[in-house]
């Protein structure tokens, strides 16, 4: 009788270990999740001032037709992305697009003179900028999330429930220098 106590104790104690990091490794990926909600949002918005900022580029410089387009490619590539991995090669290539406008741009003075002009730039720097930080908690969740996949006891209830590791949202070495801009 007494073994059989011990054993339901033994027994009790697993179970709830089991819940209570099933749990942890829920909340850490939701948390994960969320964190990438709030990436995207970010992103979305990047994505609605492009559109903007190419027209009114392409007022004062129509013919550099070929930077527009890659901005366009670039842009519908990275509304595009369905993992973190193309997203972050997505991002990249968006990036440096958006660069070679800006870069487009300083040959023309009346354009830098633009009120709508650097209203939109002000607008994009402020989201670049959101965007940079919800990139830092996403990966801070992933981080996390990943360390308690990858850690005992967790690592056992997550080989159990198919909890696998996330990804990080990571910029390539080209991307991570910002483009120099001069107004």
């Amino acid at each position: 009788m007494r073994w059989v106590l011990v054993a339901l104790a033994v027994l009790a104690v697993l179970v709830v270990t089991v819940v209570l990091a099933y749990n942890r490794l829920v909340r850490l990926r939701n948390r994960a999740e969320n964190a990438w909600a709030q990436v995207d949002v970010q992103l979305r918005r990047r994505y609605d001032l492009i559109p903007n900022l190419v027209e009114t580029v392409k007022g004062y410089a129509s013919h550099e037709r070929e930077t527009f387009e890659e901005v366009t490619r670039a842009r519908t590539a990275a509304q595009g992305a369905r993992t973190v991995e193309e997203q972050a090669a997505a991002e990249n290539v968006l990036t440096a697009a958006i660069g070679r406008l800006f870069a487009v741009s300083e040959a023309y003075p009346e354009l830098r003179a633009s009120e709508n002009f650097r209203q939109l730039q002000a607008q994009l720097e402020e989201t670049e900028g959101k965007i940079a930080i919800a990139r830092q908690v996403y990966n801070d969740s992933a981080l996390s999330y990943n360390n308690a996949v990858e850690t005992v006891p967790t690592n056992i209830v997550a080989g159990m429930f198919n909890f696998s590791e996330r990804p990080y949202f990571e910029v390539e070495e080209t991307a991570r220098a910002a483009p120099e801009v001069r107004f």
